[in-house]
């Protein structure tokens, strides 16, 4: 059962990216969507999710915010250190930008989904009920995650080809990971650390890169309303979710 409800999240991402991929002539309104998709993500369900299966704190501080922190600012060493390797080889960057970075974040994306597939299985080994509304929640922001993924691996400057191979490998990450439930647990524990470092990493992406991107060319007043709305849309989705 929980194989069969991951390969909606597979058809789901495939959706997000495909979207992604049409609505190229709006580029400042995609990447502001995706800041905001990446925000309520961040914020409204991978953050709570992780401060609940840590536990414990380190220094009077939540493990969870202590990974976070460390995912933000690894996210920001990995890109600085890619970016001057490649400078110091004499390779062209995308408008500042190496390659490399959005391969990285595209393939976190992937580990993210991965473990989305991991959490459905693992409700269902719960109970069916436990196993369906964790299962809208994923399938529901697996939109986003595909969208992202696209998004992300195409403003770094990757071809066309690899931004659809990391997207279906987004997509297929899911069945994989609710496949692997049949032979292994993962504890807890280890899921809400993944969860906060993840996080962090995604709040850079937004905060630093897309969102800054989105408004450069066109500073317009869609670009934000559609930064809140794709925020939006995913408090959307973590209330539904947490009402079913």
């Amino acid at each position: 059962m929980a194989v069969l409800v991951a390969l909606g999240a597979f058809l789901m991402t495939l959706a997000g990216g495909w979207t992604a991929q049409r609505v190229t002539d709006r580029r400042h309104l995609v990447l502001g969507l995706a800041g905001g998709l990446m925000l309520g993500v961040v914020g409204l369900d991978l953050l709570p999710e992780a401060l609940r299966a840590a536990g414990g704190e380190v220094f009077g501080v939540p493990a969870a915010l202590l990974l976070f922190v460390a995912g933000f600012l690894l996210a920001h060493l990995v890109e600085r250190l890619l970016a001057a390797r490649q400078a110091a080889h004499g390779g062209e960057e995308c408008a500042g930008r190496a390659p490399e970075v959005g391969l990285t974040a595209a393939a976190a994306m992937v580990g993210h989904s991965a473990m989305d597939g991991v959490a459905i299985g693992a409700a269902f080994q719960v109970g069916g009920g436990m196993g369906l509304a964790v299962a809208l929640a994923v399938v529901a922001h697996d939109f986003a995650d595909g969208f992202n993924t696209y998004t992300i691996t195409s403003l770094y400057g990757n071809a066309r080809r690899k931004a659809i191979a990391m997207l279906f490998a987004d997509a297929a990450a899911p069945v994989v990971g609710a496949a692997s439930t049949l032979f292994v647990t993962v504890p807890v524990r280890l899921l809400g650390g993944y969860l906060g470092l993840f996080g962090g990493v995604l709040l850079y992406l937004a905060a630093a890169e897309i969102l800054p991107e989105a408004h450069h060319e066109h500073p317009a007043r869609s670009t934000l309303l559609f930064t809140v709305g794709g925020a939006a849309f995913i408090w959307l989705v973590v209330g539904l979710a947490g009402a079913g």
